[in-house]
Order: structure tokens, then sequence, then C-alpha cells
């Protein structure tokens, strides 16, 4: 049997120029993100001068956003659905906004028509035989996208992995096309230290056999999965991953077998890393990306057993409030997907929603345990839905129990040189004088 040819993408690809050529005015964009940022078409939509009261809406974004530059914020609002470091500086000072949303609730905005888009600048995998462009590393919100969005603009790029799963664009859909061959944006992980391993092992110590685990990315996640090595049989149903899973994929720790929900296989909406990791997602069958209201979705994750959510956090107060998204007014990242996998794995059998987090901040000038959290700061998981809570001096279970009592158990693992200040504060605040360790 002969096999289809592949199409030639140079047939129709164009100029990066003439691809955005197609926006105008006043359009509502959605820009594809993390390591399947379209950069070549940002820098040229910037470079249409003629664009005016463009609203660009998009999770993190990697490598450059000139489209926050103080030449062009007149031109471009961009709305970060979650926001990394391109970004935090602009919304600080007023020149981008910022909405605060579930990750799982985000292509249901696209779906719906809550935001109707004008536009999609996304990064595919060269089509198939069969004519099909993959999304690639990035998923998440970006199927909903382009499936809403009236006109389609893609950056065709050889190194996009070919990725399985719900991830499929036709090629014939794209309005626009540029083909490029150019690595993807990589996130490096940075070398371990002591406190990341202290860390990690507490968040180890509470992974079981045959658990499935959600985890995001940084030293904290990393550091856990580098101490899971004598586990067997984990599973992965997950928002993203990064490099942490691959010595335990090839080292036959991680097998999928005892998940309920696509047993047998990863499942994720988005990665983040180095080429390692993208050569790895490449037409693996193995690896299933699907959109994030499928992998946040609380009904499924609930489903598999012993699901242990590791999540981080920038402060928790002494009722159990984690603050995650935000430094007092400043925005640092987003909702995300904590609160979906904080209750989908509350709601597991034998599941563990973990939290994270060293025990000072500021070079150790200040406590992350904290009596109140500083104003502006916003909440992601109430203190109605928080269980584990970890530092490198300990893990506690605040489920089931009282105020006095989690202040109690917070104050045991906050740093020792804030434990005093910590219960001089309650007994201020609360009344109640709590016995010192």
């Amino acid at each position: 049997m002969s096999s289809t040819p592949r199409i030639d993408v140079s047939t129709r690809a164009v100029s990066a120029d003439d691809a955005v050529s197609r926006l105008t005015s006043g359009m509502r964009v959605f820009v594809h993100g993390a390591a399947a940022t379209p950069t070549p078409l940002i820098e040229a939509m910037v470079r249409k001068a003629s664009l005016e009261d463009v609203t660009l809406y998009h999770l993190h974004t990697m490598g450059p956003a000139p489209f926050v530059d103080p030449e062009h914020r007149s031109r471009f609002l961009s709305v970060s659905l979650f926001t990394g470091q391109p970004l935090r500086a602009a919304i600080e000072d007023g020149a981008a906004d910022f909405m605060p949303i579930f990750l799982s609730d985000i292509p249901s905005l696209f779906r719906t028509g809550t935001i109707t888009l004008d536009a999609a600048l996304l990064q595919v995998s060269p089509p198939d035989a069969h004519g099909y462009c993959s999304l690639g590393t990035s998923v998440d919100a970006a199927l909903a996208a382009a499936l809403s969005a009236k006109i389609l603009i893609a950056e065709v790029n050889e190194q996009m992995p070919r990725t399985l799963g719900n991830t499929l664009v036709p090629f014939a859909r794209l309005d626009a096309c540029i083909h490029t061959n150019r690595p993807l944006h990589e996130h490096l992980a940075a070398p371990p230290t002591a406190l990341d391993d202290a860390i990690g092992a507490q968040v180890a110590a509470l992974v079981e056999d045959g658990a499935t685990l959600q985890m995001g990315i940084g030293a904290i996640p990393d550091a856990a999965l580098r101490l899971l090595g004598n586990k067997h049989d984990l599973g992965i149903h997950t928002e993203m991953f990064s490099d942490g899973i691959l010595d335990l994929v090839e080292g036959g720790v991680i097998t999928n077998r005892r998940k309920k929900v696509h047993p047998g296989r990863i499942v994720t909406a988005f990665v983040i890393g180095s080429a390692r990791l993208y050569r790895f997602v490449d037409d693996n069958p193995l690896v299933e990306f699907h959109p994030c209201d499928r992998t946040n979705d609380t009904s499924l994750i609930r489903k598999n057993d012993k699901v242990v959510a590791i999540n981080s956090a920038i402060e928790v107060d002494l009722s159990g409030q984690v603050v995650a998204d935000s430094i007092g007014f400043r925005i640092y990242s987003g909702i995300g997907g904590q609160m979906d996998f904080i209750r989908g794995a509350a709601l597991s059998k034998g599941g563990k929603p973990i939290i994270a987090l060293p025990s000072m901040a500021a070079g150790g000038k200040a406590s992350r345990i904290v009596m109140a959290v500083r104003p502006g700061a916003g909440v992601v998981t109430t203190r109605g839905h928080v269980h584990w809570v970890v530092t490198e001096h300990g893990a506690v279970n605040l489920f089931g129990k009282s105020l006095r009592q989690r202040a109690e158990a917070l104050i045991g693992i906050a740093h020792p040189d804030a434990r005093a200040s910590l219960r001089a504060e309650f007994a201020e605040r609360r009344h109640v004088v709590l016995p010192s360790a």
C-alpha cells in the first residue's frame, strides 16, 4: 500500500508580515503560549504600524513580548489569563491587564462567545499525510481558540513536536501561515539546592505506590520527583509537566497502570522544558495531550485513586488561606489549575492535595507562613479546600482542624525564627495563647 504524500507547506507559506496582514484594528486575538509562543508572528504583528486597539488574550508566553514595550502600549492591550516573567512588570505598571480564572474555565470563554475571538496566532507542527497539524507542546486553551477564532494565522515549525491526543488543526483551516525551522523556547531547570531537596523529601514521603501525580514546574516538584525512584506504578494526570518525570518514565517508575482515566497514558495539557522533553513527546503514544477543560475537570481527576496534587504558594496564613498568584497587589502568575487539582485530589480515594513552599522568603528575611495575607494578595486555594501544607520543616494536614489547631500546626512548620512572633500575633488577634514547642 502506497503512503499518501505529505502536504508541501512551502506552497502556501508567506512572509510573517504578509501573514499578519489579515489582522485589523479593534480585533480580539488569541496568542499561543509557553513553548508554542509564535514569536515571529508576534514580532510581525507589532511591526504592522496601522494596527490600533488590539486586545491580546493569552496564557504565559515565552520569549520577547514587544507588544508591551512603551512605544506600542497604546496600540495593544495584553490580557493575561495566567502570566509569567515577560508580562509581570507591564501588569504592575498598568500597561497590561490580568484575568483571574480557573484554568479549567478558560476554553469556555472562547467556545461560548464570552470572549469572541477575531483571530488566533498559533504555532503548529507540519501537517501529516492526512492534512492535520498538531498544536504540539500546548493544547491547553489553544484548541478552543483555534475552533472559535474567525481567522487562524499559524507558524508551521518543522521543530514543533507532533503530539497525540486531542491536538489537531486542519492545515486547510489556516487562513495564512509562515514556515519556520527553529528551536522551541526552552525552560531549563536550575541546579537543585539543599532547601529544595529538603522540601522535596517531605513531599516524596507522602507519595504512595500507585499514586497519580499532578505537579507544576519548578525546583520543589523537580526535587520531589528526583526522590520517587523507589516507588512503583505511578501515573501522571496533570495540566503540565517538565523534564522531571523523564527519568522516572525511563526507569519504569511511571507506568500509568493503575489509573482509571486514560490508563497506560500520561495525560497533560501542555509541556515546558528542554529539547530532551520536546523529543520525548514527539509522536509518542504514551503521552496524550488534551484541552485544559478536560485535564483539569475535577469530575475526571477524582476518578483516579491516590491523586497527589503538588502545588506551590507565595504565602499561607494561619487559617490556611493559600496565596499563589500574587505578591500583595503585584500579579505574579495566575490561578491556573491549582484549585482544580486541589479539589480533585481531595475527592480522590486516598488522594492528597499538597501545597509546598519554603518557610522563608526575601532571602530569609520574611516568613511565608503569616498571620494574615498581605493587602492586595489573592487567595487561590481557600482555607476550606486546603489539606496538606509542606515546608522544609515538616508536613501537616489541616483538614478537619480548627483555627487554633491549624495555627499550631502551621507554626510548627514555619521557620524557627518566625515561630515566636507568629504565636504572639495569633494571641493578639484570636485571644488564644498557643503552647510553645
